[in-house]
């Protein structure tokens, strides 16, 4: 994959010792072009120096700043920070598959702006997260639908790819209008973005996670709920009146 456009694989994380070194040699195997930026949420495990103590080239654990923690934040840190042409977005815990990231580069690398992989398999979600998925996804895409962006068939996704420059601008420009402390940031990213970009999907099947605890939360829910336009807020206040305190 060396002669096409320079990508970053971006990880963002928190917690994940049992995971990140193994999933860092692991990409740096099969993608050696590569470059990996590990987006750290002040982890207070041995993260950090399980991957250091890898001393693989072209590999950045960037520890971010402790008042600002959220997936959402880290990932649109991450894209900016890039310094490549391209970027893929990625779990780290192999709940996203690593091959998935080759067939992405190739759809962006062919001139798709913005890449996104579709779940095809949710049973490692289970029936409670299945059915959440589902709500949000039908919110995420009315809202969309409502403001003439592109859609997607899950865009609820945490496994997608881009142009880092037309991201990098819409994180500048409208990332005070992200909820960062989400875990959506996909829909964040679709909902500004120009309306013309060139949209790609790849399927993939959603695995179990291979270590450590899943950070699904009520508080994620709540945040998730709220960035799905009117009716996402409505329903993210009885959500939090019945069932959230934070």
């Amino acid at each position: 994959m060396g002669d096409g456009k320079t990508c970053t694989i971006i990880l963002p994380t928190y917690n994940e010792e049992e995971n990140i070194a193994s999933m860092v040699s692991v990409l740096r195997e099969m993608y050696p072009d590569f470059h990996i930026l590990v987006m750290d949420d002040n982890s207070v495990d041995r993260s950090k120096e399980l991957v250091e103590a890898l001393g693989l080239d072209n590999v950045r654990f960037f520890v971010r700043a402790p008042d600002d923690r959220g997936l959402t934040a880290s990932t649109c840190e991450g894209i900016r920070i890039a310094g490549t042409d391209l970027f893929v977005n990625m779990d780290s815990d192999f709940q996203h598959p690593v091959e998935a990231v080759g067939r992405i580069y190739k759809e962006l690398n062919e001139g798709r702006d913005l890449v996104i992989g579709i779940r095809t398999d949710r049973k490692a979600l289970g029936f409670k997260r299945s059915a959440g998925s589902w709500l949000f996804h039908a919110l995420a895409s009315s809202v969309l639908f409502v403001h003439g962006k592109k859609r997607s068939k899950d865009i609820m996704s945490g496994l997608f790819g881009g142009s880092t420059e037309i991201f990098s601008k819409v994180v500048n420009e409208h990332g005070s209008k992200f909820e960062m402390k989400g875990f959506k940031v996909l829909f964040d990213l679709m909902r500004f973005a120009p309306s013309d970009i060139q949209v790609g999907e790849v399927t993939f099947d959603f695995g179990k996670r291979q270590g450590g605890e899943s950070k699904v939360n009520p508080k994620i829910v709540y945040l998730t709920l709220r960035q799905c336009g009117v009716v996402g807020r409505f329903l993210a206040w009885i959500y939090k009146v019945m069932f959230y305190r934070n």
